[in-house]
């Protein structure tokens, strides 16, 4: 109980330093919208989706899933305020997965600082969250970012087949970690992003 109260503390900052590294993005690139949304709030409930961030996670946690998935609210950004919507998007994509591999290189240094104790497990849980982030983010199936990198490498023709795939998107990332496709891919790249970070640590279950 309490290794999962300290994942669940490291898991919320990394959540809402993802959102906001959005939202910053965007706005640097020239659109205020989410700043205006009062998105770019450190405060962890500007950020909560009452059925992504709560619903579904309790539900899947009750009924024993494999599984647990949960989502924060999308931060709204404006394309066509952009001076290069295609390259903005992109940057807006990447900036969630970049600031969560951020907040795992401060974590791994905290921890040479603080190397033990409750601090210590804190640090080793924010380093292991988000590198899980940054990489499960960074599957390119839309909504996630990674389908948001991905479209600005592709030619129109394929981008509207491409911006189609969203309507089924949360299925289709259920099915995979349902069947634990998703795990295949993510588990051997966090490993070696997470032993080059954390050698010699035993790293949360």
């Amino acid at each position: 109980m309490i290794d999962q109260v300290i994942q669940l503390l490291a898991l919320v900052p990394s959540v809402v330093f993802h959102e906001i590294a959005h939202g910053y993005a965007a706005d640097r690139m020239g659109d205020p919208t989410a700043r205006m949304s009062g998105r770019l709030s450190s405060n962890p409930l500007v950020h909560i989706d009452p059925v992504g961030s709560i619903l579904i996670p309790l539900l899947l946690f009750m009924m024993h899933s494999p599984f647990i998935i949960g989502w924060a609210k999308p931060v709204p950004f404006n394309p066509s305020l952009f001076r290069n919507p295609r390259r903005g998007i992109q940057i807006v994509g990447a900036a969630g997965p970049l600031a969560n591999l951020l907040l795992a290189i401060l974590g791994a240094m905290l921890l040479y600082i603080v190397p033990s104790g409750v601090f210590g497990a804190f640090f080793i849980n924010l380093c292991f969250v988000n590198v899980i982030l940054a990489l499960f983010n960074l599957v390119p199936i839309p909504p996630l970012d990674g389908s948001r990198i991905v479209m600005g490498f592709l030619p129109f023709r394929l981008l509207q087949s491409y911006m189609r795939l969203e309507r089924y998107g949360m299925l289709l990332i259920c099915l995979l970690l349902y069947l634990n496709i998703l795990n295949w891919v993510i588990q051997p790249l966090a490993g070696l992003i997470l032993h080059f970070l954390l050698p010699n640590t035993i790293l949360p279950g």
